[in-house]
């Protein structure tokens, strides 16, 4: 610690998740944007599929980074109550409807006109480059909850202890290397900690897509990391 970059850490959370290999109906699943490069690794080095989940924090009103809740596709609203405590409700909506509009567009960007995520009964693996105070990754385990998967596993390279804690009331295993103490921001365990763009997003999924499919005809043959 810190690691290089989000290639470097998904490569070292891979290797805590190598007992998952060769699970009926393993799925990975990225929390965009940051998480799709970590995810990439972890559905390589697993042989699973790669997709996204798209799930946006609601910042607070005078501090835009500090999370006081968040929403998922499906309707999924988690909120923080100690976070969002003297936040008005209708400060709250008005996030809520700005991020609304961005997740929409973002499912639209990164996936087209992909059919929707079937998760029913299928081992899911979230994934994202860091857990701080969890709404985020609270929403999107809600949000595949309601699908009813064979199992959820939260895996990041690096999260709050008591995040990582809390989680697992909800998942069904939280897979993390690195519980720093104290934790304070995600990026600070990070040499390369760049904002990653909707083109990487989208660069990323298309090749790892490809390579998957390509396994998936030729089991035999080794491919390089998109």
């Amino acid at each position: 610690m810190p690691y290089a970059d989000r290639r470097t850490a998904g490569r070292v959370l891979a290797a805590s998740l190598h007992h998952l290999v060769g699970r009926p109906g393993l799925l990975v699943l990225a929390l965009p944007r940051g998480g799709v490069p970590v995810a990439c690794e972890v559905a390589h080095e697993l042989g699973a599929p790669l997709d996204v989940l798209v799930v946006r924090k609601l910042g607070h009103p005078q501090h835009p980074e500090y999370a006081i809740g968040a929403i998922a596709s499906g309707g999924v609203r988690v909120m923080n109550p100690e976070a969002a405590l003297g936040v008005r409700a209708a400060d709250v909506e008005r996030i809520v409807q700005a991020e609304q509009a961005e997740l929409e567009r973002r499912e639209r960007r990164y996936r087209g006109d992909a059919a929707p995520l079937v998760l029913h009964d299928r081992a899911i693996v979230l994934v994202d480059d860091g857990l701080a105070t969890g709404s985020t990754m609270r929403a999107a385990v809600r949000a595949v909850r309601q699908q009813q998967p064979a199992s959820i596993c939260v895996a990041v390279p690096v999260g709050a202890s008591e995040s990582c804690a809390a989680l697992e009331d909800e998942a069904d295993e939280v897979v993390c290397p690195a519980r720093p103490i104290p934790f304070r921001a995600v990026g600070l365990w990070y040499h390369d900690f760049p904002q990653t763009r909707d083109e990487e997003v989208r660069s990323l999924l298309a090749a790892s897509r490809q390579a998957h499919a390509q396994s998936e005809e030729s089991p035999d043959a080794t491919f390089h990391r998109p």
